[in-house]
């Protein structure tokens, strides 16, 4: 069985495209083997990309082998590739125009072929564009870097997220959990998950912006660590972020992760929320990576 080797940059567990979690190195079925799968976690471009090359392919082998029978098609100038590409297409997508047509048997059963492919490619992709249009998606922007900062006298680790539909997250429900390499008493390195206690994991209405914060207490993974003996652990902490769009009533999910590095130790965030004079509430979405050192942000 063929297998392909997949792996992400710099170990994340989590990807950084905010649409798919793959663990750090993985062994995988060839694409072609699932070939759905493959197509649902295509980019557009790459989607749209790939159905044009295949449906040229597809029009140049029925062209080629028009071609090579001299007379299967009438009112077609004899040795022109290009007429026998028009009627190609025209068949494959059953538009008929009336001005060639099939002129033997060889031309008809190219033609009965030619446009059984068509049909099939063209459900086939329909349902495949379909459904992957139709996948339900959260726009949900993560902040770039988590803090750890004092709230009322007990350091917490915090992370915010901002929703960039209009509409709302009902039930939304965050799950953090702490990744790190550790010797087991046997001497076996093995990577282990810790999930962090949040201090609210469950937002009813999640419509501008939620800071979730982790209180550091003794009985916390994160108790007693640093930037720098997370960093030596190669510790991720991956979000996980699970609710219904109330526009779609469909479920809905995003996920993000935090290096060592992209954890500020003593830091706060810049305050995002804003009010306007009618009193409608706003979010300044540019503000979401902001955070400034604790002293700074203290008052004199």
């Amino acid at each position: 069985m063929a297998v392909q080797v997949r792996s992400l940059p710099n170990g994340r567990i989590v990807s950084r495209d905010r649409s798919r979690s793959t663990p750090g190195v993985v062994l995988v079925r060839a694409p072609w083997r699932d070939m759905y799968h493959t197509l649902m976690v295509l980019s557009w471009p790459r989607l749209i990309g790939g159905v044009l090359t295949i449906y040229l392919l597809l029009n140049l082998l029925f062209a080629s082998a028009y071609a090579l029978s001299p007379g299967s098609i009438a009112n077609a100038q004899p040795g022109s590739f290009t007429d026998a590409f028009s009627f190609s297409v025209q068949t494959f997508a059953t538009i008929g125009y009336g001005a060639m047509a099939p002129a033997n048997e060889i031309g008809h059963v190219l033609m009965v072929l030619e446009a059984f492919v068509g049909m099939l490619t063209t459900a086939l992709v329909t349902g495949a564009v379909f459904s992957k249009f139709s996948r339900p998606t959260a726009r949900v922007r993560f902040a770039k870097v988590a803090v750890v900062s004092q709230r009322n006298g007990v350091p917490h680790f915090m992370f915010r997220m901002a929703n960039e539909r209009g509409n709302q997250i009902v039930e939304a429900r965050v799950q953090v959990s702490l990744a790190l390499w550790e010797r087991t008493a046997e001497g076996e390195l093995m990577r282990r998950f810790h999930d962090l206690r949040m201090v609210r994991a469950q937002n009813m209405m999640f419509a501008l912006s939620w800071t979730a914060m982790h209180a550091i207490e003794p009985d916390s993974p994160l108790y007693g660590q640093t930037q720098a003996s997370l960093a030596e652990a190669e510790a991720e902490l991956v979000v996980s972020l699970v609710g219904t769009d109330e526009t779609m009533a469909q479920t809905v999910h995003a996920r993000w992760s935090y290096l060592a590095n992209e954890i500020l130790f003593d830091h706060r965030y810049v305050d995002m929320i804003g009010i306007e004079p009618d009193g409608r509430r706003t979010v300044a979405l540019a503000r979401i990576d902001s955070a400034v050192p604790v002293a700074a942000a203290s008052p004199p």
